[in-house]
């Protein structure tokens, strides 16, 4: 038999065969009809006793784990789970007697993982506001620590990682994971995904590791799921970071593997991880590992810049692992010389110069200090290990020389993010050691840990010299835009035609930035941001000048190392008007007073908090700041700023423009898919050519298979995704039946029956994909809508592309609406919206349904008006029209009933009747859309108006009261009974089990005991969701 698009129940049969055949946990049974808990306590007993607890130890080890793990109402899971967390790790401290001393109970046994009770069960059933039911909780001595949702094969595994992400919400069991270290999801498809709790979609992470195991599935849950390294992951690798949860990624924890074996060899060595992919951590976690499984270790990172040693600090403190930071080489000394503190970091220099880099003058300053500061009897205290951060720049074969001598048995190991130059690689070998373990930007990319780059290089000069170019290049680069856009970009090309600079070019580039501001993915929406690297503070400072006289103002800033400050400038007036300096003085004291709005000498002196908002800003608000204009700094270091777009017009090569472009292939975002890279300076020699292989020129310094695949042709790239995208949706779309009009489209996403609901649900992974197809799909035409002949594309094509975007657009629309969706698919709608207005649309949309206001409420508010705005395909199909309300009316009182169940039932009921009617032609299609609209009105209200109810009850709680499930007979008053449990209810009932218990029982003795005790929780259900309640 095929296992093609097998229910999930048979994956999750073989996931459990696995962990019991393969791996040798016990297999506890099929949990559906128990109430469980995450600590099953009589297993965590059998263990602890079978290591040779004593009863008492362990009965008060249970009690103080058990009431840490409990999650108070309001309270925070990342608190709870990192104090269950501790004492997993470090034990549980507890007395026999007062006055005894604290022995240490360990729950789990992290030295031999075999003396513990591995086990698993399945449909978990787990109570909370709302029940739910994990596929699978992996319990180790009794214990949960591992929960894994598992679909079928044809379902994406993004399905099984929202289920574990929703489970965690308050109204579900966010307490039961208040002991889970690790959460999966997986199917036979993608395989296995991993991450801890709170963890975003887009940050779970994928297991990389040769296998002989050809199923993805099989392979990632026989390796992650192991009992030793399942343990040694939750030991070595979990970290609690300034709020964040973090485990680590397949490089992170083979760096530290094979790192741990050099330790125990003594050879020092290299490890590279390309930028973005965790560097910091990855030390931290090696670090931990050293202080404690090596005798009197000490850890001494060393870094050249003091961004870095400043965001080294803010790591480990993160971590509650507190850093000293040497403020000197005499303090640095005087450190090494003691036993403590055990983690220590130092500048290799300070002193930098307006262009930020360090001379060797300033270098040979401080070796200089610390040969002047070895006093006699100076020996290095402990087992010292020496961490060298971006070891490319920081040892030099002197400093290098200096260190060995102060520390000739320490053990050196150095970490980059760039590949080590050719010329660097035999000195940095000798200096280090081979490499430890590298992870390369290709593999990065392909792992979806860092995003793949897009390059193009701009020569301004060829494009925008004379007015009969700019006009040819005006009508090229706006070609396919509405007009209104066009109009926007004229007036914006007016504005920058005022500015007058002396340096024409830097205009030109300037007026270049405003368009791609207007025209390309991410910056047209304000979504994304963008990076200007220039080649002097005084070249940054012009381009200022020009953008902060555009659409730009007040959204674009200068960050470098100059301070406009009086000795800046005081010999430099000679009379003759400004020169650069006082120029560059000028524009600081006006960005700075313009932002902070106060005269300049008060600004200047804010110029440090300037840069910390703006860098804010830019990460956070990046509509509010869309460019940043740097020179060196914000290039560099772990807050290095990402953006979408970096503009270069700065000569650059070797790590310091490998440093730059990796900062915009950071994920910041859902929507962000790829890195632009526009070079000014042609960096690459690439205009005048066809490049495949851009480690030539800027890159020469390179091992070819270092940089192999970091950057890619951008229209090249751009229509293969085009290409993708439109095939991709043709396929999805190919099983519709003819004639693919609006009708067969809601029947194929939708339901083939008006409102069924089990249609609806088995459909939603198809919509889902028509969806995020349609957002892909404008997405690449929108890249190339103005470049389709430089892509290869004829004007035929052109043409019957940009017909089937809008149609693919058109249907999506309509789909989503045909079935009443709120799909979160947010992060997407502002820049397709954006992106179809610029490229496709004629007419600027009228938005009927946005993700917080449906066809419901519309209709609700506006009745038959409603339809005039509907989609033209809808509105025109009867059929269509009315089976999109009817779809939606469902939905909505499925969604509701909870709320009031007797209403909304009648309002089912009425629904199906009214159908049958239609089916049956027993009424005319006028009067079944007239009574459509009417019941979608009563839904949508919620109440039945006050004809049917007492005079009190006038709000949707309150009818949802009278309407409960009352037991026939009873003989106490419903309206005094309301009144009591208004009165006497406790503030903070919902979610808090003394205070519900207590209503509990006033509604019990206010009812004369009529009431049993499954009708009191049924109606405390009710109450808990609505607010009056409350």
């Amino acid at each position: 038999m095929s296992d093609v698009g097998q229910r999930e129940i048979f994956t999750q049969s073989k996931v459990i065969r696995l962990l019991v055949n393969n791996l040798g946990y016990e297999y506890l049974g099929n949990w559906y009809e128990r109430d469980n808990t995450n600590i099953m306590e009589s297993l965590l007993q059998q263990n602890l006793e079978a290591r040779g607890y004593d009863v008492t130890l362990i009965r008060r080890a249970i009690q103080q784990f058990t009431k840490e793990a409990s999650l108070p109402a309001g309270g925070s899971l990342y608190e709870v789970n990192r104090k269950v967390y501790g004492l997993l790790r470090y034990g549980v401290k507890v007395q026999r007697s007062a006055s005894e001393s604290f022995e240490t109970v360990w729950l789990i046994d992290w030295v031999n993982p075999c003396t513990n009770h591995f086990a698993v069960a399945e449909e978990v059933t787990v109570k909370g506001h709302y029940t739910k039911r994990p596929d699978l909780v992996v319990y180790v001595n009794g214990i949960a620590l591992g929960v894994m949702e598992l679909k079928r094969s044809k379902v994406s595994v993004s399905e099984g990682i929202r289920q574990n992400i929703g489970n965690q919400k308050p109204e579900f069991i966010r307490s039961f994971f208040t002991t889970v270290q690790l959460l999966f999801a997986g199917n036979d498809v993608e395989g296995l995904r991993y991450g801890v709790i709170d963890t975003p979609e887009k940050y779970w992470l994928q297991w990389k590791e040769s296998s002989d195991v050809q199923e993805p599935l099989n392979r990632g849950v026989l390796q992650m799921l192991d009992k030793s390294r399942f343990l040694e992951i939750i030991h070595d690798f979990m970290v609690f970071d300034a709020g964040i949860k973090k485990t680590c990624r397949h490089n992170q924890y083979f760096g530290v593997r094979a790192a741990q074996e050099r330790i125990q060899k003594r050879e020092g060595g290299i490890i590279w991880h390309t930028q973005g992919s965790g560097k910091s951590l990855t030390m931290v976690w090696l670090a931990k590992w050293i202080r404690e499984n090596r005798a009197n270790s000490r850890v001494l990172i060393i870094t050249d810049r003091t961004e870095l040693d400043e965001q080294i600090t803010k790591v480990f403190s993160g971590v509650d692992e507190s850093i000293t930071r040497a403020t000197s080489g005499e303090n640095l000394l005087g450190l090494l010389n003691k036993n403590q503190p055990w983690l220590m970091c130092s500048l290799v220099h300070k002193f930098r110069g307006d262009n930020e880099s360090t001379s060797d003058d300033e270098a040979s300053k401080f070796l200089h200090e610390l040969k002047k500061s070895k006093v006699q009897g100076f020996e290095p205290k402990g087992d010292l290990f020496v961490f060298v951060d971006e070891a490319h720049r920081t040892q030099s074969g002197k400093l290098h020389a200096v260190m060995k001598g102060l520390l000739p048995d320490a053990m050196f190991i150095g970490f980059t993010g760039t590949p080590l130059l050719k010329k660097d690689k035999a000195k940095s070998i000798e200096t280090f050691g081979s490499y430890i373990h590298t992870y390369k930007f290709d593999e990065a990319v392909e792992d979806g840990v860092v995003l793949d780059l897009r390059y193009e290089a701009r020569d301004i000069k060829q494009r925008l010299t004379g007015q009969q170019q700019i006009d040819e290049w005006f009508d090229l680069q706006t070609k396919g835009m509405t007009n209104l856009t066009k109009h926007n970009l004229k007036r914006r090309w007016a504005t920058i035609k005022e500015v007058t600079s002396a340096e024409p070019r830097v205009r030109m580039i300037a007026q270049d930035i405003l368009m791609d501001m207007g025209r390309q993915p991410r910056l047209l929406d304000g979504r994304g941001n963008a990076l200007l690297v220039c080649s002097s503070v005084y070249q940054a400072c012009k381009f200022y000048d020009i953008f902060s006289k555009t659409s730009l103002a007040g959204k674009v800033a200068i960050i470098t190392s100059y301070g406009p400050t009086a000795a800046s400038i005081s010999k430099e007036d000679s009379g003759a008007g400004h020169n650069e300096a006082l120029a560059k003085y000028d524009t600081y004291r006006r960005m700075l007073a313009s932002y902070f709005q106060v005269p300049e000498d008060e600004a200047v002196s804010r110029i440090n908090d300037f840069e910390k908002e703006i860098k804010e800003q830019f990460i956070k608000y990046p509509g509010q700041m869309r460019l940043l204009i740097v020179v060196d700094k914000l290039l560099t270091g772990f807050d290095a700023p990402s953006a979408t777009y970096l503009y270069i017009d700065k000569k650059m090569q070797d790590h310091g423009l490998f440093q730059a472009i990796c900062r915009v292939n950071r994920l910041d975002s859902d929507d962000k898919k790829y890195g632009y890279i526009v070079d000014y300076q042609d960096l690459f020699q690439s205009i005048n050519k066809v490049v495949d292989d851009y480690t030539s020129d800027a890159f020469a310094d390179y091992d070819k298979e270092d940089v192999d695949g970091l950057l890619k042709d951008r229209v090249r790239e751009e229509r293969k995704d085009l290409d993708k995208a439109l095939e991709y949706l043709e396929a999805l779309c190919e099983p519709v039946e003819p004639p693919q009009g609006t009708l067969q489209f809601q029947h194929y996403f939708c339901a083939i029956e008006s409102g069924n609901t089990e249609q609806l649900k088995a459909n939603e992974s198809r919509r889902v994909d028509l969806y995020k197809g349609v957002a892909s799909l404008v997405q690449a035409f929108s890249n190339l809508a103005n470049r389709m002949d430089e892509a290869g594309y004829s004007a035929i094509e052109e043409e019957r592309i940009r017909k089937r975007v809008k149609f693919f657009a058109d249907v999506r629309d309509e789909v989503k609406l045909g079935a009443g969706e709120n799909v979160d698919l947010k992060q997407f709608e502002a820049g397709m919206r954006a992106l179809l207005d610029t490229y496709i649309m004629a007419d600027l949309p009228r938005k009927l349904a946005t993700f917080n206001q449906g066809l419901v409420d519309l209709i609700a508010k506006q009745g038959f008006s409603v339809i005039d705005q509907l989609p033209p395909g809808v509105k025109k199909d009867r059929k269509a029209l009315t089976e999109t309300i009817v779809n939606n009316v469902r939905k909505t009182i499925v969604d509701e009933r909870a709320m009031n169940p007797k209403y909304y039932d009648q309002m089912s009921t009425l629904l199906d009747d009214l159908i049958e009617k239609r089916c049956q032609e027993a009424i005319e299609y006028e009067e079944y859309l007239a009574n459509l609209i009417e019941i979608t009105k009563k839904v949508r209200r919620g109440t039945g108006g006050h004809g049917k109810y007492p005079n009190w009850a006038t709000s949707q709680a309150q009818q949802a009261f009278v309407d409960f499930a009352w037991p026939e007979g009873i003989s106490f008053d419903i309206e005094d009974l309301f009144s009591v449990i208004q009165n006497q209810k406790d503030h903070g009932w919902v979610g808090h089990p003394q205070k519900r218990k207590a209503l509990a029982r006033t509604i019990y003795l206010n009812s004369s005991g009529e009431l049993e005790k499954s009708v009191v929780e049924e109606l405390l259900t009710l109450l808990e969701r609505h607010h009056e309640f409350q």
